[in-house]
């Protein structure tokens, strides 16, 4: 690929860092965690003893202070090794965030240090067994009364549902409205109340734990709400596009490792006693997918800086995860043909990416969402 410009020596350090923690502490036990479902909390206390974990959090909270560059080498050391199970985006890219910017200074002294640390595991509960992307008409309520919160509804498909000593929860505080009724209320796992369901079964990212949530008259204080009653929708829809920059980045990193190891394994290969990269086929797909994640590295790069410098928008957010994401998917399915039957084999890291990527469609918002948003302003 070509040589990018994007990292400072800082960052380009903690890559090294970064890169010698995933290969030691994650690639060796992941096919472990695949068949536990989840991946052990002594993980993320080991991430968060070498910063590895809400970057971008301020120095004053225990974080480095870093921009979005530092989430972004995480992501793609991630990718490079196939390793689906850590939650780690959900922590620092998604739930952090919401944190940093609408939370109280209480708020943000008790829980960010813990959160850089390790000892405190985020997750954030949109989805609903009936409501997908349909955001503004959630089922969960959150009735404020006497100064308290009083939660009551369920969530399903929660990254770190399993692992979280934290979620944020959409729900509805004025059922009478749409958007202006939703707020992002704190909910800590140890509330009288709050259960988790079981450890949802997936076809694809097996070492991460998804879970259901429910909440039975849920009491938490009003300051649980984050910022105000209300703001929970424009909150969600400020903070979106990093989520969606997060997963674009992710399927471009992801594309480029299978790339990677298919001319390997192409390299090896042989068949009618010729090596499978000397087949003009072979050099042909390789070619194509080459110039093909190129060209979305260049272009996430671009967002990347766009990001860092706040001039990033909800449409450019739409259109890198619709197209990485397209992209990821093609090139599994084409690298994995150049597998032959091992690429069906569950052992050859193809196999396991080409299942894990079928999700990156869907989260986040679903590909048919961002057309939606990417039309707007057709």
């Amino acid at each position: 690929m070509f040589e990018r410009n994007l990292f400072t020596e800082e960052q380009i350090f903690f890559r090294r860092t970064a890169k010698k923690f995933v290969d030691k502490e994650i690639l060796p036990h992941h096919d472990k965690w695949e068949k536990s479902g989840f991946v052990p909390k002594e993980l993320w206390l080991k991430a968060g003893e070498i910063g590895m974990l809400c970057p971008n959090v301020p120095k004053k909270y225990g974080g480095i202070e870093g921009d979005f560059r530092f989430n972004v080498i995480v992501i793609e050391e991630l990718a490079r090794i196939g390793a689906t199970g850590p939650g780690f985006a959900v922590h620092s890219d998604i739930v952090t965030p919401y944190i940093i910017n609408y939370s109280t200074d209480k708020q943000k002294e008790t829980l960010l240090p813990k959160m850089v640390k390790g000892e405190l595991i985020t997750a954030i509960a949109m989805t609903e067994p009936n409501t997908g992307s349909d955001l503004q008409n959630i089922k969960t309520k959150a009735v404020i009364q006497n100064n308290k919160v009083i939660l009551n509804g369920s969530k399903t498909f929660i990254t770190n549902g399993y692992n979280a000593n934290l979620v944020l929860v959409i729900a509805k505080t004025d059922p009478t409205k749409k958007a202006k009724g939703i707020s992002i209320v704190l909910c800590e796992d140890y509330r009288k109340g709050f259960k988790k369901g079981r450890n949802l079964e997936k076809i694809g990212l097996k070492a991460q734990d998804t879970s259901e949530l429910f909440f039975e008259n849920v009491e938490l204080p009003a300051e649980n709400i984050l910022g105000k009653s209300g703001q929970g929708f424009f909150q969600l829809m400020d903070e979106l596009p990093q989520e969606r920059l997060s997963i674009a980045i992710t399927a471009v990193s992801a594309a480029e490792a299978a790339l990677n190891w298919t001319i390997s394994y192409t390299k090896e290969r042989k068949a009618f006693d010729k090596k499978l990269i000397d087949f003009q086929n072979t050099k042909f797909i390789l070619s194509k997918l080459k110039a093909e994640i190129t060209v979305a590295r260049t272009f996430i790069d671009r967002c990347i800086k766009e990001h860092i410098n706040n001039s990033f928008s909800a449409e450019d957010g739409a259109i890198a995860k619709l197209y990485c994401t397209e992209l990821q998917f093609k090139v599994m399915d084409e690298c994995l043909q150049l597998f032959g039957g091992y690429g069906y084999m569950q052992e050859y890291p193809i196999a396991r990416a080409f299942i894990d990527s079928r999700i990156q469609r869907i989260y986040g918002g679903t590909n048919e969402i961002m057309k939606e948003i990417i039309s707007r302003n057709l």
